[in-house]
């Protein structure tokens, strides 16, 4: 639609709404959308213009509206800049709709705090939570060694024998913003072969004591009522644990995080010191 208003018989006019932000636009859309539900009959072209910061954009925004003989909407939060658009809207007899000043000066007063000011919050917002949804999805993908044709798309890979926190960790680091895939490590199975061919850096191959494995795996077997009585075997948990250490010892640069009796935490903040270098050269795993 256009913003042109016909003569006799054209029609109801068009209107022209800006919809101006410092941000994305994307909050303001939102409210405008809700709003105009109650306005079904309404002709409307809506403008949106984001990331307006400085008072020489809000003078050209302005300026257009007034050309067209619309109105704006506008959730600018930085207060120089939404003083501008006022001052420039009573200039050009333009009429401009704040949507977010009001709350943030009840806020502001109700809550004794003063506001950040900074434009995009709500937008990077809801990235880390799409992200969060994206990394723990992939995270359940992609747990105990399910589609290993797909580890070159995480950005860590953790090996180890069973009970060595492998899903927990996963689950944790994906909270964190990260997309993680583990495999085990297990006797008479061969390891994927793509796990040679991944870059050194995303691979972290998880070790413990043998003995206090053995204990955690105590517990699993009595609840499968000696199903699993080799599994928790003292000898067996040291084999394998053997077997394992031979494995990653043929991948020198793969680094090995000791987990025994060790937090969560604790555990994925040595995996994170290890491989944050490049995560933040890339931007990866932001969340906290």
């Amino acid at each position: 639609m256009t913003g042109t208003k016909g003569g006799p018989g054209a029609g109801p006019a068009v209107n022209k709404i800006f919809v101006v932000s410092d941000g994305t636009g994307r909050t303001a859309s939102i409210a405008l959308a809700a709003a105009l539900v109650q306005f079904r009959d309404a002709r409307v072209d809506i403008v949106v213009r984001p990331n307006i910061r400085t008072k020489a954009e809000v003078g050209e925004v302005v300026g257009e509206a007034a050309e067209a003989g619309g109105f704006i909407v506008h959730t600018i939060v930085t207060d120089a800049v939404r003083e501008a658009l006022v001052r420039a809207g009573r200039e050009r007899n333009v009429e401009a709709i704040d949507l977010m000043g009001p709350l943030i000066a009840r806020l502001a007063e109700t809550l004794a705090a003063s506001p950040s000011e900074k434009p995009g919050l709500f937008s990077q917002l809801n990235k880390s939570y799409f992200r969060r949804i994206e990394t723990m999805d992939f995270a359940f993908r992609h747990d105990d060694g399910q589609r290993v044709e797909d580890l070159r798309k995480a950005q860590l890979v953790l090996l180890g024998v069973s009970r060595t926190f492998k899903t927990p960790l996963s689950i944790y680091l994906a909270f964190k913003g990260w997309f993680v895939a583990n495999v085990p490590i297990a006797l008479h199975q061969k390891p994927p072969a793509i796990l040679s061919r991944l870059p050194a850096g995303n691979v972290f191959c998880l070790d413990t004591n043998a003995r206090q494995l053995a204990e955690l795996r105590r517990g699993r077997a009595e609840a499968m009522k000696g199903a699993l009585e080799e599994y928790a075997d003292p000898e067996h948990v040291r084999i394998e644990l053997m077997h394992a250490r031979q494995f990653y010892s043929r991948h020198p640069r793969w680094a090995v995080i000791n987990v025994t009796q060790r937090p969560i935490e604790e555990i994925a903040s040595e995996i994170l010191a290890l491989r944050g270098a490049s995560g933040k050269k890339t931007g990866e795993g932001v969340l906290t």
